[in-house]
C-alpha cells in the first residue's frame, strides 16, 4: 500500500512542480541531493456535490488515510479537514473547499457555470487529483473571482493539482530550525510569505509554518492567456506534545496566512 501511496505522490509531485520550478531548485537546496520528508500536500475545492471536499478524500481513505481534524476560516469561507497515513513517513494531506453560497449570486453563478461542465462521476478519474482544469474559463471570469475570493480564482484557474507541497523541516539534516531554512531561502533569492509574519506560529501552538510567494506561470484562458500566480512550497517544523510525540494537526490562524502565498500582487 505504502508504494502505491508513493506513485500517487509522485505524480502529483511531477505536475506540481511542472508549474512550480522554485519546488524542485529548493528541494535540492536543502536537501543537499536527498530525499526530503513532506510534512503535507494541499488541495482546494468547491463545496459543490460533484467536487466537494469528501469525494477528494475518498481517494486518500482509499490508501489508508482516515480523517483527524477539521477546521473553519470564516473570513475566508472555507471548511477544511486534515488526513494522516498509518505510515507517519507519508505526507499528511489538508484539503478545504470553498462555501460557495456565502458569496453573491453573481460569483455563485460563475462557478457553479464551471462546475457545470464536468460530468458527475468526475472525481472517480483516477488522475483526478492530478488531472488540472477541467473546465474553461475566460479571463473576466477570473477577474470577477479574484474581487470577491482570490482562493476561488486560483481553483478556478489551475484546477485540481497540489495547491503547495510543505517541508518536513523536523526531517532536514542540516537546519535545526525554521529561521534557518528561511534565511537559506532569502539569501538564495526567495521572497517569503510575510503576511502576519515571516514564520506563522510558535512551540507554543506546537507548530510553526513559512513559505515562498508563488510562483508565476502562464494560464490560458479561454480569450486570452495570462501570468498568474501558480503553486507555492511551504515548511512546516512540529513540536512535541506531552506524551512525547510531535503534534499533526493543523493551526488556523497560521493556515489562514499560509493560503495567502498564492495572492496576486
Amino acid at each position: 500500500m505504502t508504494k502505491i501511496v508513493k506513485t500517487l505522490f509522485d505524480k502529483i509531485w511531477q505536475q506540481y512542480a511542472s508549474v512550480t520550478p522554485s519546488a524542485t531548485k529548493i528541494h535540492h537546496l536543502l536537501g543537499n541531493g536527498k530525499d526530503i520528508i513532506n510534512d503535507h500536500v494541499a488541495y482546494r475545492t468547491f463545496n459543490i456535490e460533484k467536487v466537494k471536499l469528501a469525494r477528494l478524500a475518498k481517494h486518500f481513505i482509499s490508501l489508508g488515510y482516515t480523517e483527524c481534524g477539521q477546521y473553519d476560516f470564516a473570513k475566508k469561507k472555507l471548511t477544511a479537514k486534515h488526513f494522516e497515513h498509518c505510515d507517519t513517513a507519508m505526507p499528511k494531506v489538508f484539503i478545504s473547499e470553498l462555501r460557495v453560497e456565502a458569496f453573491p449570486s453573481r460569483i455563485q453563478s460563475i462557478i457553479h457555470t464551471l462546475v457545470d461542465q464536468l460530468p458527475n462521476n468526475v472525481c472517480e478519474r483516477k488522475n483526478f487529483l492530478y488531472s488540472g482544469r477541467l473546465w474553461q474559463i475566460s479571463s473576466v471570469d477570473y477577474q470577477k473571482l479574484l474581487l470577491a475570493s482570490e482562493y476561488a480564482a486560483w481553483l478556478a484557474a489551475w484546477g485540481y493539482r497540489a495547491n503547495h507541497f510543505t517541508v518536513s523541516v523536523n526531517h532536514l539534516d542540516k537546519f535545526d530550525s525554521i529561521i534557518d531554512v528561511n534565511n537559506t531561502l532569502k539569501s538564495a533569492g526567495y521572497p517569503l510569505n510575510n503576511t502576519g509574519g515571516e514564520i506563522k506560529g510558535d512551540e507554543s501552538v506546537k507548530l510553526e509554518q513559512s513559505s515562498i510567494l508563488a510562483d508565476k506561470a502562464l494560464v490560458q484562458f479561454s480569450d486570452v492567456s495570462i501570468e498568474i500566480p501558480s503553486c507555492f512550497y511551504e515548511f512546516a517544523k512540529r513540536y512535541p506534545l506531552a506524551n512525547g510525540k510531535l503534534y499533526t494537526g493543523f493551526v488556523t490562524a497560521s493556515a489562514d496566512k499560509i493560503f495567502e502565498s498564492t495572492n496576486v500582487s
